[in-house]
């Protein structure tokens, strides 16, 4: 009969995936599986410490506070969730490779701290995802701007309806003006189900419990702005976005939050008289992250401004355009941004602009725990 030692061999060195054990106290691999040799060739595992400095420095940039803090809290015991991070090529060639890490907390019989688990290469995966996120998120924003697109159209077309009933009114012809009638009530019934398909995406995105995972955030507002800027000339709107870093990232719920930008856009189009301007900001500060969405429309009048977040609320008024509205969007944005722990307050003049803001926590830079390796 196999000896439990002998079966535990088995299990760990025949698995793709890379086990590990690591002392925290003397700061050395005590054991990696054979997989290692595969996920990381043509490294040796026999080298692995001796190889450990360089194979740490070719953690991502980007990735390397957010490695520290999550070894941080896994020597506290505080990390529940897995870490995943990027790994530059060895070879400088600009393909990274991600990592799934799970690990766990244990102290060993003679004392030692060891931190122990397991290794995947999830590129494929994170790959897949990043395009889910990436196309769905697009999906979210041209289903605004379609709203905006169809819905001008249509109250263009009854406006013109109710020309047209003025000048055959004097006809008496009853079924002209049924005639005209039905195309009004077409006209309307088309601009409302536009928008009660728009707000209902939104609605049940909302009702999901948050999924949150680290994202860059001004790679994703940025992806965001620029599919307004490809519909501008059509939206008759100048959109901008300002970010004081190339790459700042957040812990949130990707498509959530972006519901809450977008529904922010959104609103700025529907209030913005054409040739207006419309601009995200995103600034990363010591403890926040403060990202503005402004613009210089209609603005929101004073009486309003203590009632906006409110759940039907009595600010809710038509767009520019007709363009109707249920009162429940600000309150939903107002949930999910307190949902990530952050705030979201506005300023607004009439006739001048709004502009609102929201702040989310940041992580502050931390020592890397290797880095005197």
């Amino acid at each position: 009969m196999l000896s439990p030692a002998e079966l535990t061999h088995f299990l760990l060195e025949g698995s793709q995936q890379v086990s590990f054990v690591y002392s925290a106290s003397s700061q050395q691999v005590l054991f990696v599986s054979a997989a290692y040799e595969n996920l990381f060739a043509p490294a040796r595992r026999e080298q692995l410490n001796a190889d450990l400095p360089q194979l740490l420095s070719r953690i991502h940039p980007d990735d390397a506070d957010y490695c520290a803090d999550c070894y941080e809290r896994l020597l506290r015991g505080q990390l529940r969730e897995d870490i995943q991070l990027r790994l530059l090529p060895a070879d400088g060639s600009r393909e990274v490779q991600w990592l799934g890490i799970k690990a766990h907390l244990q102290l060993a019989s003679d004392g030692q701290v060891l931190l122990c688990g397991f290794v995947n290469d999830i590129t494929a995966e994170r790959e897949y995802l990043l395009n889910v996120d990436k196309f769905n998120a697009k999906k979210n924003t041209t289903l605004e701007i379609l709203s905006h697109d169809l819905a001008g159209p249509f109250n263009v077309l009854q406006q013109m309806i109710d020309f047209c009933r003025e000048k055959v009114g004097p006809l008496q012809d009853p079924q002209v003006e049924q005639m005209l009638q039905v195309m009004h009530d077409t006209c309307r019934d088309s601009v409302n189900l536009i928008r009660d398909f728009v707000d209902q995406e939104f609605m049940e995105s909302t009702s999901v419990q948050l999924k949150r995972e680290r994202v860059d955030l001004a790679r994703r507002l940025r992806q965001v702005i620029d599919t307004y800027r490809a519909s501008q000339a059509y939206l008759g709107k100048h959109f901008a976005f300002h970010c004081s870093r190339a790459s700042v990232y957040a812990d949130i719920d990707d498509n959530k939050f972006l519901q809450v930008i977008n529904n922010l856009l959104s609103n700025a189009v529907k209030f913005t008289p054409d040739g207006g301007h419309i601009s995200i900001s995103l600034d990363q500060r010591p403890d926040r992250l403060l990202i503005t969405v402004a613009d210089d429309g209609i603005g929101i009048p004073a009486q309003f401004h203590e009632v906006l977040f409110e759940r039907f609320t009595p600010a809710r008024r038509p767009g520019l355009r007709g363009e109707k509205t249920t009162g429940l969007g600000m309150s939903l944005i107002h949930t999910i941004v307190r949902l990530h722990e952050g705030r979201i307050w506005f300023e607004s003049t009439e006739n001048q602009g709004t502009t609102f803001y929201i702040e989310l926590p940041a992580s502050k830079p931390r020592r890397h725990p290797w880095g005197e390796r």
